[in-house]
């Protein structure tokens, strides 16, 4: 997960057995899952968001274990060159283009929670997540506008 408001906003999930990256669009409807654009992976870049992912997670457990301060944030000093490298080529593969994206409904939940939530880190919880069909999808991809606005 790469962005977490109130509940995840973008990140990698399986969809299909397959990695996708998967972009909150943000029209969230009291007891009504979000909608989000998916878009398949390609191996490779599967494995460098993957290594990313753990340059991440060493930070987040000597962050929550007291070996290093937020100021290092996002990446151990030891780690931070490859991050920066990492981050300068995932940039624009992660970005989806809603031409190729599909649309759909997803609702995520904690699988599992750390014995100690408060102080775990979040890298500590596993997720789940049940992706179904949206019912406006047909209308538009267009992310401006909420699928309730466009006409049938």
């Amino acid at each position: 997960m790469t962005d977490y408001y109130d509940g995840p906003r973008s990140g990698i999930a399986n969809y299909g057995g397959v990695p996708h990256v998967f972009e909150s669009l943000f029209w969230d409807m009291q007891g009504v899952p979000d909608v989000f654009l998916l878009q398949p992976l390609d191996d490779e870049t599967f494995q460098l968001a993957m290594e990313d992912w753990t340059i991440w997670c060493r930070w987040e457990r000597a962050f929550h274990s007291g070996q290093t301060t937020i100021d290092t944030h996002p990446a151990l000093p030891a780690d931070r060159a490859r991050h920066n490298e990492l981050a300068s080529i995932l940039e624009p593969r992660l970005r989806i283009q809603p031409e190729k994206a599909q649309r759909l409904r997803g609702t995520f939940d904690i699988l599992r929670k750390p014995a100690d939530s408060a102080r775990a880190p979040t890298t500590s919880a596993h997720w789940v997540v049940a992706w179904m069909p949206d019912e406006n999808a047909a209308f538009s991809n267009d992310r401006s506008i909420p699928p309730s606005s466009h006409a049938p």
